[in-house]
């Protein structure tokens, strides 16, 4: 009774009652339009952001890196022409230590000497002829323990063992090495590397699995060259210091862009446990292999070229040397190869970087008499003298603008040569000559020729990092007289060997210069692009061409060139012997010698320029140089099938 008394008896109950419900209904309207907003944001204001967060934590991207392009030389098989890489990729196992895990590191220190560092030791002993062919226990002990210092390191989880990689046939004659037993051997041919593990051959299940304690390899792929040295200073080497690999010095840099290519892209899921599980084909981008590059570089001509360098620097006990291979009618570069020479796959094994620079291209040095073919050309360029032109040779002149006279190389046993031809001037390379036929075709004039001729300026081979030679002494209005006259016999300019033979390509080309070139062709997708020859200017006339070949066989003939001489062909070249420019004086000294000839002269297969730095044996270029040229020509003539014209 109460209680309904109450209620009827108080209305201000109701309204309160009624005014929380119209709070709740108000917070729940408000709380709902906040939701709906919040969903708003979410899936339409923010979508972007919140699938990128989403597909950060469910997707994965990564570069896919495209194949680097292959370097052809190329060869001659029965008159047919072969590609041969002599650049290319391969995988190579790079071998590392988990030092906390070897179980004797001394056993394993002497494992790796007997593999990567006793052959190495005992072929230098060999090249050297020693009279001690026995390691000395004391290099052995030295080797040995460097080795222990990177295993004997019982908390260290890793060791890079210096980088050591290896291909697949000496990755298993290593585990070969460290599995055998003298109870158990185990050759190189019961192994296999399967699956990037190496394994025993017809075995089964995780016993066929070898495994080292403490020692193992992963597989990459790398930049390999299969000749080693040869040709390393037109290809330079691949550089992997920023992890993907970029081209260093040679065609490598130089072409580094075509070569490497283009990066491609892969846009995968992960599945919860963090496993990829799905790839999408319209989010795949393929990536580009590098283009191919098909040399002008014959394999067997640079093969013999670099092998009979090396053998004269060696025997003339020289600093250095180069040689260079050209064919006259189109300026393609048939082989270049300098010492002292470096092998790409193991680049960072040299003691001097500058072994990397291609000195053929690089190095600038005053050329000497070979020199003396240039002023002879222009003055019967010029018709101010013909080889029947004639002087009087008085062995030594005085020149304005120098304290001394300027003497013939063969003045102190010859003395003056009295009256004698132009013929006869290269012959015997007379200094007086020379000077004599650049008077007479004027400073001026002798001066526009040899930059005409290319020197003072870079060349543009596709080779990188090349000098311009130095003829700044004949530049300018007013050329001092001196600086022409020993510019005239090769000494007071600079040119590189490169630019030095460019001169008697010319003359074997009928007066054309020719722009050097080593690529043949560019490979892209399967498409040969050839590159054409390409002339420069003419410099000389067709009939002044004639003229200084008939001059240069010559001087095989009867000058200082005869050791030029063989069986059954023309052929015409030129000495230089120079003195060497050190602080504002010359090397009383050192030498450097060239010879540059042409064979056969009627008509030219190619034309060669040998060098050699400081030989200690010999005083002038025809008793190292030339020597040098007559292997490598004698077998060039051969190996093109080139006919006999001599009887």
């Amino acid at each position: 009774m109460w209680c309904n008394s109450l209620k009827k008896n108080s209305p201000g109950i109701n309204k309160i009652s009624g005014g929380r419900w119209q709070v709740v209904a108000a917070f729940v309207f408000l709380l709902s339009g906040a939701l709906i907003y919040k969903l708003f944001s979410l899936q339409i204001k923010q979508v972007d952001l919140y699938t990128a967060m989403a597909a950060s934590q469910q997707q994965v991207s990564s570069q896919l890196k495209p194949v680097r392009g292959k370097i052809y030389f190329t060869e001659n098989v029965n008159g047919q022409e072969k590609l041969y890489p002599e650049a290319t990729s391969k995988d190579f196992a790079v071998l590392y230590a988990i030092p906390k895990d070897v179980l004797d590191p001394r056993w394993l220190a002497e494992k790796l000497y007997e593999f990567f560092d006793r052959p190495r030791l005992e072929e230098e002993l060999k090249t050297q002829a020693s009279s001690s062919p026995v390691i000395a226990s004391s290099t052995v002990e030295e080797i040995v323990s460097a080795y222990v210092k990177h295993l004997d390191k019982p908390d260290s989880l890793y060791d890079s063992l210096n980088n050591k990689k290896v291909d697949t046939e000496h990755l298993l004659k290593l585990y070969s090495l460290l599995t055998s037993t003298t109870s158990t051997p185990v050759t190189a041919d019961d192994l296999e590397l399967k699956n990037y593990q190496v394994v025993r051959k017809g075995a089964t299940g995780t016993e066929a699995i070898i495994k080292i304690p403490g020692f193992d390899f992963n597989m990459t792929s790398y930049r390999y060259y299969p000749d080693n040295e040869i040709g390393s200073h037109i290809l330079g080497f691949v550089s992997y210091a920023n992890g993907d690999g970029a081209g260093k010095y040679g065609l490598e840099e130089f072409f580094n862009d075509e070569l490497f290519g283009q990066y491609g892209s892969l846009k995968s899921e992960k599945s919860a446990g963090g496993k990829t599980i799905i790839v999408n084909n319209r989010e795949y981008v393929k990536p580009v292999d590098g283009s191919d590059l098909v040399l002008t570089i014959d394999r067997n001509v640079e093969f013999v070229a670099c092998q009979k360098l090396k053998e004269a620097v060696k025997k003339h006990d020289a600093t250095g040397g180069s040689v260079i291979v050209m064919n006259p009618q189109t300026g393609a570069i048939i082989a270049m190869c300098s010492e002292p020479t470096f092998d790409p796959n193991n680049y960072s094994e040299v003691e001097d970087i500058s072994v990397y620079n291609n000195p053929a291209i690089l190095y600038q040095y005053e050329p000497g008499s070979v020199f003396k073919t240039v002023t002879l050309s222009i003055a019967i360029d010029k018709d101010k003298i013909l080889p029947s032109t004639t002087y009087t040779d008085p062995g030594e002149m005085m020149i304005k603008g120098w304290n001394k006279p300027i003497r013939n190389a063969d003045f102190s046993t010859h003395g003056p040569h009295g009256v004698v031809d132009m013929n006869t001037v290269l012959e015997y390379s007379l200094n007086t000559g020379a000077i004599f036929a650049m008077h007479q075709a004027g400073t001026k004039t002798f001066a526009d020729y040899v930059k005409n001729y290319g020197f003072g300026e870079k060349t543009g081979i596709e080779l990188g990092a090349e000098s311009s030679g130095n003829i700044n002494n004949l530049l300018g209005s007013n050329v001092k007289e001196i600086d022409a006259a020993t510019a005239s016999f090769g000494q007071g300019i600079a040119a590189t060997p490169l630019q030095m033979i460019m001169p008697y390509q010319a003359i074997a080309n009928h007066g054309v210069l020719m722009k050097p070139y080593v690529v043949e062709a560019i490979i892209r997708d399967d498409q040969r692009e050839t590159v054409l020859p390409k002339a420069v200017r003419p410099v000389i006339s067709s009939k002044t061409a004639a003229t200084m070949s008939a001059m240069l066989v010559n001087v095989v003939e009867s000058g200082h060139a005869q050791k030029a001489y063989i069986d059954g062909y023309y052929i015409g070249g030129k000495t230089g012997t120079a003195q060497v420019a050190n602080r504002g004086g010359y090397s009383a000294n050192d030498y450097i010698h060239t010879f540059i000839g042409i064979a056969p002269i009627e008509d030219p297969a190619f034309v060669m320029l040998t060098k050699i730095d400081a030989p200690k044996d010999v005083t002038y270029a025809e008793g190292s140089a030339l020597p040098l040229w007559t292997e490598i020509a004698d077998y060039m003539l051969k190996y093109y099938q080139v006919p006999k014209t001599r009887k």
